[in-house]
């Protein structure tokens, strides 16, 4: 099928620009010790899951225990679950797929690390665990140092949990603006990880894996000497609010090219300088902004409603009722959420669909 073909709204995935995005990762962790376990959550597919891991990852990361039950059935085996999961039937989910695959999850209480012992003893498996440290995103995780230590030798008496590292992501550094808002952030994460390392040494305790990062800030994990695992997640796609982050030299960060859009139809143009597509808030995250418009310079999205995005248009803008036009999203995770399949493409003709299989797996 032509592009021109494709019914609106679609989620579009350039192929060649997905698979030097892939490329470009590699490149950039040249004499980097690390592991890379890219964050699935970005896609929801296990296509690309498989890609990933063909592309020399160790694995993949899990928000949910239903992204990676899906995983699993796609064929990917070593899952982490970067996220505490709670809740009994969750628990037992999670148990069950340790009886099949290699999978991990994060702690951050006690009585969470009890709970998943006895599910896991229940049906004979075992959980590898990872202790989630507050290292500034101030979200999930107990504190560095002695709170880690204490939690760790909860697990460590544990029978059918192995204690496998500490999981210490920054968040909120992923989408500063400035390399050195990034760095600096990224700098202090290291501080408080390297302590809580050398507390840990000091009681015989050693952590095999120390995760975290994302595509904002993995190189500076990588080079920390710290880290010896990132996660990654956006960086196959790239989206407009990644596409503001800085690089050295003051102008938009663009080593990862975009590669995801979403695909929609001029509907309505019966006002001049105004434009309305079929992509709005039930095809697009706006969470972190409106789209943008790709390939017409002065086009902006403006507004957004469930089934209708309004388009601010120059004057004598080309564009007519019909016509098809690519938008970047804002967002990428939660818009992909939104769709069952990826249009894949080469050059201007669809070359494969890829389905969504965890979409709406948020449980």
């Amino acid at each position: 099928m032509r592009l021109v073909d494709v019914d609106t709204p679609a989620l579009l995935l350039d192929l060649d620009t997905f698979e030097r995005n892939l490329d470009r990762l590699d490149q950039s962790l040249g004499g980097f010790k690390v592991r890379v376990r890219p964050h699935a959550k970005s896609h929801k597919c296990p296509e690309i899951a498989l890609r990933q891991m063909a592309h020399g990852a160790v694995g993949i990361c899990c928000q949910k225990v239903s992204e990676a039950e899906a995983m699993l059935e796609g064929g990917v085996m070593n899952v982490m679950i970067s996220n505490e999961v709670v809740g009994a039937a969750k628990i037992a989910r999670l148990a069950a797929l340790g009886k099949r695959a290699r999978v991990s999850v994060c702690v951050d209480d006690a009585q969470n690390v009890a709970d998943l012992d006895a599910a896991a003893r229940a049906v004979g498996a075992t959980l590898d665990v990872l202790i989630e440290v507050n290292v500034g995103a101030n979200r999930c995780g107990v504190n560095p140092g002695q709170p880690v230590v204490e939690l760790a030798n909860r697990i460590a008496v544990s029978k059918n949990l192995r204690f496998a590292g500490l999981h210490a992501y920054q968040g909120a550094a992923q989408h500063a603006r400035t390399p050195a808002e990034r760095r600096n952030a990224i700098s202090k994460a290291a501080q408080q990880v390297r302590m809580t390392l050398e507390m840990l040494h000091e009681y015989g305790i050693k952590p095999e894996i120390v995760t975290g990062a994302g595509t904002g800030t993995y190189l500076h994990e990588a080079g920390s000497g710290i880290y010896n695992e990132i996660q990654p997640g956006s960086y196959i796609f790239m989206d407009a609010d990644y596409n503001r982050n800085l690089g050295e030299d003051g102008k938009p960060l663009r080593y990862f090219e975009q590669s995801l859009f979403v695909w929609t139809t001029v509907m309505s143009h019966a006002t001049a300088g105004r434009a309305v597509v079929d992509a709005g808030l039930k095809a697009l995250s706006v969470d972190s902004g409106m789209p943008l418009v790709a390939d017409l310079p002065g086009v902006e999205f403006l507004k957004a409603s469930d089934e209708h995005g309004v388009l601010k248009l120059p004057q004598r803008s080309p564009l007519r009722v019909g016509d098809k036009i690519r938008l970047i999203p804002g967002h990428c995770d939660p818009t992909v959420n939104l769709y069952d399949w990826i249009v894949g493409l080469r050059g201007n003709k669809v070359e494969c669909l890829w389905p969504i299989t965890a979409r709406g797996a948020f449980y």
